[in-house]
């Protein structure tokens, strides 16, 4: 799927590229929209800012490769009602309807959207007439207005402009709520409606989504998941193992959430290549013996690191949380949950027929922790040779504090699973792997 995305993006690249070329000037690509969302109390606005090239079937007046000013107004009331088609407001999940809007050119150096009342100032005053703005260089910059019932309804914005670029094209959104903080979201026309300020049971439905989407689209996890049931154990054995992954990949996901990470580029392809080493071991470890306390252990320390690659499609998500911090990550965390159970409800009784009726016995363990082995071995060189490139970080105060927190976590946390594995008298020694197919 990534490789799609990038293929997308080198075409859309392309195909503006080529039609930049037509011209007499080459222009620098800029997709990004930037936008502000103020509320009042008997109105919304959306302040926009958009790149030329997207205004094309609104026709702006040219000559000699320019932007005729002059000429240029019925264009731009034609790129007001784009603007307004393109993006949507909505009021408790219904689409608001403008009331009115203005619109201007900008040149590609101006830098008023740098905030809101800037950029509202700058679209209220008329561009000069004599203004030189090349064809695709340069921005237009509108104001809309929309009513509203109340001030304390639940936004949402959609964009579905130039849907040929993709994930290419990115809105910026800052959203000014009456009475309270803004924030800060990025949104692209595969994002849907949006909601600038959910309720807490919308962003707690949002985050489960999101959790259950994460597993499921997360192969090296669903990979370390197959490596540990792979020996098909008791069924004590197989729930302690698979409720000690649980916990401990919670753990760090809560605890990465509130910047208890260490910082630098170093840190995601050093979790990367961990979670790849992480199913190499579990999978060696199938073909050679199993002890299933060691195992406990094991799959507790290597759950950690795991979390920590949740916590990367949890962070990336947060701005859609609003200001329901804590409900978003336990959202999130259960729709993890969920979207596991539902792999081991798949993953279980197709490994019971496949160990009982085509890969028999013990060979068939080894046959699967093989190919299981095989894949993330590839899977950590490849993540190994990125992670090389990559600087080691000087060790800081800070960085010492969020080290010693982290391993004082770890000894706990090595202790609970020590007593929980006694407290389930699970097997102190190796023993041979049963199977359902024996």
């Amino acid at each position: 799927m990534k490789l799609g995305i990038r293929l997308s993006c080198a075409f859309a690249g392309l195909w503006l590229a080529i039609a930049a070329g037509a011209g007499a000037h080459e222009f620098k690509l800029d997709a990004v929209m930037t936008s502000f969302v103020k509320i009042d109390p008997d109105r919304a606005e959306l302040v926009i800012r958009a790149p030329l090239y997207l205004f094309r079937s609104t026709k702006l007046p040219i000559r000699n490769a320019e932007i005729d000013i002059p000429t240029s107004p019925p264009a731009l009331e034609r790129s007001i009602e784009a603007i307004e088609r393109d993006i949507v407001l909505f009021e408790d999940g219904q689409p608001i309807s403008a009331s009115g809007g203005q619109a201007r050119l900008s040149l590609p150096s101006d830098r008023s959207f740098e905030s809101y009342e800037s950029a509202v100032k700058h679209v209220a005053e008329p561009i000069a007439s004599d203004t030189h703005i090349y064809v695709d260089q340069g921005y237009v910059d509108a104001r809309i207005t929309y009513p509203i019932r109340s001030p304390k309804s639940v936004f949402a914005i959609r964009t579905t402009a130039a849907p040929e670029l993709g994930t290419y094209l990115k809105m910026t959104v800052r959203y000014l709520p009456v009475g309270e903080e803004g924030r800060a979201l990025l949104v692209t026309s595969s994002s849907g409606a949006v909601d600038l300020n959910p309720s807490w049971y919308g962003a707690a439905v949002t985050f489960v989504g999101l959790g259950i989407e994460h597993i499921l689209t997360g192969t090296d996890h669903l990979l370390f998941l197959l490596c540990l049931i792979i020996p098909l154990l008791g069924w004590r054995q197989v729930l302690a193992i698979v409720t000690t992954f649980t916990v401990a990949h919670s753990f760090t996901l809560l605890g990465s959430a509130f910047g208890l990470v260490p910082g630098g580029a170093w840190f995601p392809p050093f979790v990367e290549m961990v979670i790849a080493a992480s199913i190499v071991y579990v999978a060696l470890e199938n073909i050679v013996t199993i002890d299933v306390a060691r195992r406990v252990l094991v799959t507790g320390l290597f759950g950690l690191v795991h979390g920590f690659g949740f916590a990367y499609g949890l962070q990336e998500n947060l701005q859609f949380a609003g200001t329901h911090l804590i409900a978003s990550l336990l959202a999130f965390n259960v729709g993890i949950e969920l979207g596991q159970i539902g792999v081991l409800l798949v993953m279980l009784p197709a490994l019971v027929l496949i160990r009982r009726y085509v890969l028999k016995g013990r060979v068939g363990m080894i046959i699967l922790s093989a190919l299981a082995a095989h894949v993330a071995w590839h899977w950590m060189t490849d993540r190994w040779d990125a992670l090389a490139q990559v600087g080691w970080p000087q060790l800081s105060t800070s960085g010492a504090v969020t080290l010693a927190i982290w391993v004082a976590g770890i000894l706990l946390a090595a202790g609970g699973l020590t007593a929980v594995v006694h407290r389930l008298r699970l097997a102190p020694s190796p023993v041979a792997p049963t199977s359902a197919a024996d």
